[in-house]
C-alpha cells in the first residue's frame, strides 16, 4: 500500500545502501597484511563485528569518543583472539582502516535502481551516524552522491541517532517537516525507534528477517520499497 503525503526520504547509509560488511572485510584484509599482523581474517571479523557493535552503541550513547572507539574495538578484538599486537600498531591499523575503507564501495543489490526510481518523485537525503570524512567519500566513490539533497552526520551535529535532535536537525536542513518525511534504515534502535520517537514514518530495512512487530513496514530488498513509495 502506497504511503501518501511523503515528500522527503531519509536513508541510513551503512548496511542500508552501502554494503559495509563486504567493504570492511576487504579493507581489513588489506591493512592486516600491510601492517604484518598475522591472524585468520574470518576469525578476526567474527570477533570484531560483535565488539564493534558494542562500541557503536557506546558511541551513540555518548559514552565514548571516536578515538577511544577506534582503538578499543581493535584492541579488544586482538585480546579476544589472544594475539599480542603493540599499541602503536593498533593505532596505525585504526588510521589505515579509515584510509582504506572506501577503496571498495560495493552497494546493496538494486541501490542505484531504487534511488533512480525514488528521485523522480521525492527529495532524497542521508541521515547517518558515521564519521563525516568517511561517509562523504563513500557517497562520492560509489557514485550515488548526486541523488541526495542533504547529508546529515552525527559527528557534525554533535549527537547521534536515536537522539531526537539529529532527526530534527536533518528535517530542518532539508526544509521539510516530520509529517512529510520517512526514515529508511537497518538500525532498529537508531533508525526505526529514533524516527518513531519524533512521530516520523519509517520503513525497516530488515535484510536478516529479524522478528519485529507485524504492523511495522519492512523490506528485505531495496526494490520492495516500490510497494510503499
Amino acid at each position: 500500500m502506497k504511503i501518501n503525503g511523503i515528500t522527503d526520504i531519509f536513508f541510513d547509509l551503512d548496511h542500508t545502501l552501502w554494503d559495509f560488511d563486504r567493504n570492511s572485510e576487504l579493507a581489513f584484509g588489506k591493512i592486516l597484511k600491510l601492517n604484518q599482523v598475522e591472524v585468520d581474517l574470518q576469525e578476526f571479523l567474527t570477533h570484531y563485528k560483535a565488539i564493534n557493535l558494542q562500541y557503536w552503541k557506546l558511541y551513540r550513547d555518548e559514552k565514548v569518543d571516536k578515538a577511544f572507539m577506534r582503538f578499543g574495538r581493535l584492541n579488544d578484538t586482538f585480546n579476544a583472539l589472544n594475539v599480542v599486537v603493540a599499541e602503536e600498531v593498533i593505532h596505525q591499523l585504526a588510521e589505515d582502516y579509515i584510509t582504506y575503507l572506501t577503496d571498495h564501495n560495493f552497494l546493496f543489490d538494486n541501490t542505484v535502481e531504487i534511488l533512480e526510481y525514488l528521485s523522480v518523485n521525492y527529495n532524497l537525503h542521508i541521515l547517518s551516524n558515521g564519521f563525516e570524512e568517511v561517509q562523504t567519500k563513500k557517497l562520492i566513490k560509489s557514485n550515488i552522491d548526486h541523488f541526495f539533497k542533504t547529508v546529515t552526520n552525527g559527528e557534525t551535529v554533535g549527537v547521534k541517532k536515536p537522539n531526537p535532535k539529529i532527526f530534527y536537525h536533518a528535517i530542518k536542513q532539508a526544509n521539510t517537516s516530520v509529517e512529510k518525511s520517512i526514515m529508511i534504515g537497518d538500525g532498529f534502535e537508531a533508525d526505526i525507534l529514533g524516527a518513531l520517537g519524533i512521530g516520523m514514518d519509517v520503513i525497516y530495512f530488515n535484510e536478516f528477517d529479524k522478528e519485529v512487530e507485524a504492523h511495522l513496514k519492512q523490506v528485505k530488498n531495496l526494490l520492495e520499497l516500490k510497494k510503499y513509495l
